[in-house]
């Protein structure tokens, strides 16, 4: 007996005494760490103002570059004549700013689609008309010359002309939910090639150029609901299920065709492009010149991009530029594509870094605009009487960007000081620019700069936010590099206890996302799940160093290290996360035999790949919404990184978390939303089966009609964070550590 008590004795003498830091998870959810920010900044036409709304989204102000002072209210919907609203969702000015277009109502769809009820307020008589009476709208955007807004409605394009007392008239009459769809992108459109408009206005104002999208042929996926919402009966037995097109990988995508509307004719025509029937059109965009359309188009493989210059009256295609890769091309190369008079800006990543160029518009290359290892991560424009481009890149490291221009003569000129990162808005003419600033330890700082890189003011400081956190016990936050067995030297960042002390073991959790491209590990005040590492703050107070580290296959290095896990997704990425655990283990301060790994999305599907290594060196692992076998998920993201499962059947095993759940070690909970549009719960479900078959246990936590995001109902969230946090307090903090 005695020397039972002797040693109960001895472990609690050396057992670490954690001290909580006093924040809860309310405090996580509820923004406690979330910064202001200036909302919805648009430069005016002057070049010499900007418009942005107001804090409670109730006014639109008018702001000097020049000052950063508030200088006019060019709307407020307490005094809008004719407007019954208290706050608003957006807005956009028509071309001379007489008008603005009022968004409210804004109801989501997709990830970026929306639904919307658009208002016209005009500034001279400060009064608001609706866009239409006839129902909610999507993507409303005015003609050039200011005198039209056309929109869609269910599938089809309209036109308002505001000339004939908003007069509607329809473009399009073909399109059904599930079958066509005309000016907006179905689904795997939207949700990978980042966009949720398919027309675009001549620069003349004469004709509408739009892409069809045949979705006829592409497979329904059926997600069951269970929650009523509608109904005001608390129990409803008929639930309808929700239906929709999703095209699987290897599977058949919508038929795309691009069509041009004459507004003064109503003469339809569809362009006569030659292309393969299986290629994407991602993007099409009316150029300086009336006359010409521009149409990028991808092969199915999306290593071979395609610039036509098109006719919009004849149909005629001519290609004026192809860029091309040995492995896929970044969305970067056909998403940021922009057009001058004469000339347009490609990024292209040729070099092995991603990097502007110079083109005419007859598709010869003028200069490189741009080069090094380093990658630009923005592009803001060209003033050319001066011949001076504006951009930003992570010159320097990855961690961090910065704002640059170059001149004429090519001379490259920094004009943001401070080590963080750094986004920018310009003037028209690129006069001034607002600069939002922050880094890891730094809340967003707002300012009003000059094109020299002089800061005229300081608009916002998040000083409320500062003092709120100077009262806090945050943790120790610092970033670290370390050298893989492969030679391969991996960024990570480190998040310890406020009261850290080196003498004591902490266990250690690792987030990741590790996606393609992605960057988790940034310099940024958004670092982590939730702002300001919020999350990780509340768990260090719990006893936890928090980790993260970007192996890889993800951004900011150059293409050999963010490509080299093409057509084998799910081999590197899993490895470089067991080897930042090992080199955790060599830290004297890391309790080597409580780690643990979570992710959501990718990052989900990486957790239980890097618990399904050889070495196991999790003890447990959070899995939220994650794809468990590349067969499951759309056909654009998929095939981009691994082609089609017809070629390339072998690196899709060696990525199926369904087909390696036999080797599945520590403890596991799996978490997903049953009306996940984006990463269908037969992912879950599918690798579910195969544990179960596999005879490994694990945990499950379901939120039904739930979507990727896990948010529906009111306390969603904190019930998933709960779980999250709980789970791992329960399985890392065992007796060897608290």
């Amino acid at each position: 007996m005695k020397k039972i008590l002797s040693t109960l004795l001895t472990a609690l003498i050396t057992l670490p005494i954690f001290a909580d830091n006093g924040i809860t998870l309310k405090d996580v959810m509820s923004g406690t760490f979330w910064p202001q920010r200036y909302s919805a900044i648009v430069p005016m036409a002057d070049g010499e103002h900007f418009a942005r709304m107001s804090a409670d989204y109730s006014m639109i102000l008018q702001c000097s570059f020049k000052s950063g002072e508030v200088v006019d209210t060019i709307f407020d919907a307490s005094t809008a004549r004719g407007f019954d609203k208290k706050h608003i969702d957006g807005y956009q000015f028509s071309p001379d700013e007489s008008r603005i277009l009022i968004q409210t109502n804004t109801k989501s769809i997709y990830r970026r689609s929306f639904t919307a009820e658009h208002y016209i307020f005009s500034r001279k008589n400060n009064k608001v008309a609706p866009l239409s009476q006839n129902g909610a709208q999507q993507v409303p955007k005015f003609s050039p010359d200011g005198t039209m807004i056309a929109f869609v409605r269910n599938n089809n394009i309209f036109i308002v002309k505001l000339l004939f007392d908003n007069s509607e008239s329809q473009v399009t009459d073909d399109g059904e939910f599930g079958k066509i769809i005309n000016g907006i992108p179905d689904w795997v459109y939207e949700e990978e090639f980042s966009t949720n408009c398919s027309y675009d206005w001549s620069a003349d104002s004469k004709m509408l150029a739009y892409i069809r999208y045949d979705e006829s042929g592409v497979m329904n996926y059926d997600m069951p609901m269970y929650i009523p919402t509608q109904s005001k009966v608390e129990y409803d037995p008929y639930v309808a299920p929700y239906s929709y097109k999703y095209p699987v990988a290897g599977a058949d995508n919508s038929k795309v065709t691009v069509h041009t509307f004459d507004v003064k004719s109503r003469v339809t025509r569809q362009l006569k492009l030659e292309t393969d029937p299986e290629s994407y059109i991602p993007r099409i965009i009316f150029t300086k010149d009336p006359e010409t359309l521009a149409v990028v188009t991808l092969n199915r493989h999306q290593s071979v991009m395609d610039i036509f210059a098109a006719n919009p009256r004849s149909g005629l295609c001519k290609r004026i530029l192809r860029e091309e890769s040995d492995t896929y091309l970044n969305e970067s190369t056909y998403a940021k594509i922009k057009f001058f008079d004469k000339h347009f800006v490609l990024h292209s990543e040729r070099s092995g870094y991603n990097h502007l160029y110079l083109y005419s518009m007859d598709g010869n290359l003028i200069r490189p605009i741009t080069s090094g290892e380093y990658e630009v991560t923005d592009f803001f424009g060209w003033e050319q009487k001066s011949n001076e481009f504006y951009y930003s890149s992570n010159e320097g490291s990855p961690l961090r960007n910065n704002i640059y221009k170059t001149d004429r003569k090519e001379r490259k000129t920094r004009l943001t000081p401070n080590d963080g990162t750094n986004s920018a808005v310009f003037s028209k003419g690129m006069k001034y620019f607002i600069n939002t600033f922050d880094n890891i330890t730094t809340p967003p700082v707002v300012t009003t700069n000059d094109n020299k890189g002089n800061t005229i003011k300081t608009l916002l400081d998040n000083s409320a936010l500062n003092e709120r956190l100077s009262h806090m016990q945050l943790p120790q936050k610092e970033f670290f590099t370390f050298t893989t067995s492969d030679g391969v030297d991996i960024n990570g960042w480190m998040i310890k206890p406020h009261d850290f002390d080196p003498a004591k073991k902490y266990p250690a959790i690792m987030f990741q996302y590790s996606g393609p491209y992605s960057q988790s590990v940034q310099d940024t005040w958004y670092t982590g799940q939730y702002p300001g590492a919020a999350f990780e703050t509340y768990m260090c107070g719990k006893g936890f160093i928090m980790v993260c580290v970007d192996g890889r296959g993800t951004g900011g290095r150059g293409t050999e290290f963010g490509k080299c896990t093409y057509m084998k997704l799910g081999y590197y990425e899993p490895k470089d996360q067991v080897e930042g655990a090992k080199y955790l283990s060599t830290l004297p301060y890391i309790d080597s035999k409580n780690i643990g790994i979570w992710g959501w999305s990718f990052g989900g599907y990486n957790t239980i790949m890097s618990m399904s290594q050889n070495d196991a060196v999790f003890k447990a692992g959070v899995a939220i919404a994650a794809p468990t076998d590349w067969r499951f998920y759309d056909t654009v993201y998929t095939e981009r990184f691994m082609r089609t499962p017809k070629e390339n059947k072998e690196g899709y095993d060696i990525g199926s978390a369904v087909v390696h759940a036999d080797k599945l070690n520590g403890k596991l909970l799996l978490i997903h939303g049953t009306a996940d549009d984006n990463v269908h719960f037969r992912n879950m479900l599918r690798y579910v089966h195969a544990l179960n078959q596999a005879g490994k246990p694990f945990e499950m936590a379901l939120y039904p009609d739930s979507n990727h995001g896990i948010y529906f109902g009111q306390n969603t969230r904190m019930h998933l964070f709960e779980r999250l946090s709980n789970f791992f307090i329960d399985n890392l903090l065992d007796n060897s550590t608290h």
